[in-house]
């Protein structure tokens, strides 16, 4: 038996492909505006609180949507954190890429990727970028969450640690340092630098904690630079 011939896509007339297009990328629009929405509520609440202990109906109430919509974007309060998390991650990767692109040497560009993580990783200091929300509660939660789902943590960490081995690669090809595999060499320095902020709270005394400077300069001794 012959099969009726169906309109696929492509035989659509433009007028219809332009109109369904339209539709699609204005509802897009709309979820992206409501989901920024959700996320501009809980940043607010953190820097009031000071931490990630608020409700899903305060994210609601301050967002001044629904709690229908919030779970049509979210499955649970965790997923909103890591997008939280994503969120900061993505601006700190934003502002590195600004500062390292100003710098020509290959071992320039490396000590300002260090030095500008560490400040982007340490939470008690003042934001990095103007407009930046406190870091603390959801540095807090990172290490927790990286408990739980490592995989997920490690992709939103991922173009951090590429740049990082592009930049060392950089470095190695110039002759500037040693190093026989970049890619476990960025885990050790990347690691080292991102947890210096986590040592530097078990330690009483602010004038010894480890500044961005002195874990370059303890990288750099590593590096055989």
């Amino acid at each position: 038996m012959a099969r009726a011939n169906v309109p696929q896509d492509e035989n659509l007339p433009a007028w219809r492909e332009r109109a369904v297009a339209r539709s699609l990328s204005a509802a897009r629009s709309r979820a992206e505006q409501r989901v920024q929405g959700f996320l501009d509520a809980a940043f607010t609440l953190m820097d009031q609180k000071g931490t990630t202990e608020f409700t899903i109906q305060e994210v609601v109430d301050c967002s001044k949507q629904s709690l229908r919509g919030f779970y049509q974007y979210f499955t649970s309060k965790d997923e909103l954190l890591l997008a939280l998390f994503e969120e900061t991650v993505r601006n700190a990767v934003e502002d590195i890429h600004q500062t390292i692109e100003s710098e020509s040497d290959p071992m320039e560009r490396l000590h300002a990727f260090t030095v500008r993580l560490h400040e982007w990783c340490e939470p008690i200091q003042a934001p990095r970028k103007r407009g930046s929300h406190n870091r603390l509660p959801i540095s807090e939660f990172s290490l927790q969450f990286a408990v739980k789902h490592p995989t997920r943590v490690s992709s939103v960490m991922a173009p951090l640690s590429r740049t990082l081995c592009e930049l060392l690669d950089d470095a190695v090809a110039a002759g500037k340092i040693e190093v026989s595999d970049t890619q476990r060499t960025g885990a050790l320095l990347q690691q080292t630098v991102m947890h210096s902020w986590l040592a530097n709270r078990l330690i009483q005394n602010p004038r010894v904690h480890a500044s961005a400077e002195e874990t370059w300069e303890f990288c750099l001794h590593g590096l055989r630079g």
